[in-house]
């Protein structure tokens, strides 16, 4: 079975591809060979590769080359809307077969599949399927990434009672804080801890000692 993760989250712009880029990071830092895999992205900006989810993980794994790129993301979209509604307007029709042989294409066994979804878990993926149905295909563990906010429990909650009903393996769920302005009052951390074993982590390092300890330990 192939070593990596799928990245998902309560809800699209929560900080996929920043956690990715931390983590990957971390990872090469400890010796390891990543493969990131953002197998479809909407609002493709040809010209700023570098800018783009893709480029960025590519980027943190030390993948720079024209081949290496290709190999990240496999469906480029244009239009800054969700993956599947992209591809219909470019002509395209992406199933989840063509995803999951697209994260799996040219790796090693020695190599760690980084892949990043699209949205979140119950956001639609492609024409056959949500992303909940590609991790499925994919049979990696998870991590969730939610932003640390008011509200996310319920979110937190759901989308672990959906992979669960699916026998998946969640690693952690990160929160992420994307703004200063936090109540100092509100602890969604220890909150979501009264409701699941699974780890809540706020820290970067946490979550890499999680992911490299539950391969490599």
């Amino acid at each position: 079975m192939q070593t990596g993760i799928f990245i998902t989250g309560t809800d699209t712009d929560i900080g996929k591809t920043w956690l990715g880029q931390q983590l990957i990071r971390a990872l090469v830092q400890k010796g390891i060979d990543v493969a990131p895999r953002k197998p479809i992205e909407s609002g493709w900006q040809q010209d700023q590769i570098a800018a783009t989810d893709a480029g960025k993980l590519a980027l943190a794994a030390q993948k720079t080359t024209t081949c290496e790129l290709a190999q990240n993301c496999l469906y480029r979209l244009q239009a800054a809307i969700s993956p599947v509604r992209a591809a219909r307007l470019s002509q395209q029709k992406v199933t989840l077969e063509q995803l999951k042989a697209h994260c799996f294409a040219h790796l090693n066994p020695q190599q760690f599949l980084h892949v990043e979804g699209a949205g979140g878990f119950y956001s639609p993926i492609a024409e056959d399927g949500l992303n909940a149905d590609f991790a499925e295909q994919l049979a990696l563990p998870i991590i969730v990434v939610a932003e640390d906010r008011l509200g996310c429990i319920n979110q937190i909650l759901l989308t672990i009672e959906a992979a669960q009903r699916r026998n998946l393996v969640i690693l952690a769920v990160f929160l992420n804080s994307k703004t200063e302005a936090v109540n100092t009052a509100m602890d969604n951390q220890t909150d979501v801890e009264e409701y699941t074993k699974i780890p809540i982590v706020k820290q970067v390092s946490e979550l890499v000692e999680i992911v490299y300890n539950h391969h490599y330990q």
